[in-house]
């Protein structure tokens, strides 16, 4: 029997008794990387009291997905197997979904135990409305690819979400501000971690922040509808971001419905109080 397990993004208590037992009885591990999975492993047992699974490791990604399910095919009927990902619900951005059309098509028993998940995380945290949204993902790194799989991103009509390596962080911010300043984004660092932090604000204004800031960590980015203007809760929200008097009034003229100059004066107004 196949049972998908979603590991932790990032905090280790966020397992549940139940995965951990599963877990205790797994004969073969399949994973996306066996260091990691056995660093978990190591984790559960030291703070959490898991019994350490005999079991075997083999690696399972997208380079060797194919090849590896043709090894393991008998052991899949006969024995009791996991497959997890380094973090987060198997399947999403990696592929187990060879493993699962194997199962169905084979009549294999199969389970999927329900978890975190780094997407779902964030937009709960976003505050954007509507409770629609479109999984993207990781975009292509290069080229013409990750241009037209950004645009695409950028044009839907409900809340994207992507997934992005530290190291392309500001790449990407600097790919949407080129396409749309205005974009109201919402970024999630690190979820469930130490330095866990949210940001929320337009690209251009978010790309300068992170010019001069350390964005080290995992991200997930969620892109406004396409169409939608954005929301912010209170005229103090709007005063507290970083950017200029110009640029709040033009936020807080959105927000009301007021002219830009009235907007300014109350932004220069407001800031004159909180300096005394």
């Amino acid at each position: 029997m196949l049972t998908l397990i979603p590991t932790p993004i990032g905090n280790p208590a966020d397992i549940t008794i139940r995965a951990m037992r599963l877990f205790e009885e797994a004969e073969l591990f399949l994973c996306e990387d066996t260091r990691n999975t056995k660093h978990l492993m190591t984790l559960l047992q030291e703070r959490y009291g898991m019994q350490k699974p005999n079991a075997i490791y083999l690696s399972f990604h997208e380079h060797n997905g194919k090849e590896r399910l043709a090894q393991i095919a008998a052991d899949l009927k006969e024995k009791k197997v996991v497959f997890v990902s380094d973090a987060g619900m198997p399947v999403i951005s990696d592929p187990g979904q060879l493993l699962i059309d194997h199962c169905q098509k084979e009549e294999i028993e199969y389970d999927v135990l329900p978890g975190a998940n780094a997407a779902l995380t964030a937009f709960v945290a976003s505050g954007f409305t509507g409770g629609e949204f479109c999984f993207i993902g990781f975009l292509p790194q290069k080229g013409k690819d990750r241009a037209a799989a950004l645009q695409k991103a950028m044009q839907q009509e409900y809340p994207a979400i992507l997934y992005e390596a530290p190291h392309r962080m500001l790449k990407l911010l600097e790919e949407i501000t080129s396409i749309e300043p205005g974009k109201e984004l919402f970024l999630a660092k690190e979820l469930t971690k130490k330095y866990q932090k949210y940001f929320r604000g337009e690209a251009k204004i978010l790309l300068k922040q992170f010019e001069v800031m350390n964005i080290r960590g995992e991200w997930v980015v969620i892109l406004q509808a396409c169409g939608e203007k954005p929301r912010f809760a209170s005229v103090d929200e709007i005063m507290s971001l970083s950017i200029t008097p110009k640029e709040k009034a033009k936020l807080l003229s959105q927000m009301s419905g007021k002219s830009i100059k009235e907007c300014y004066d109350e932004v220069i107004n407001l800031s004159k109080k909180n300096l005394k």
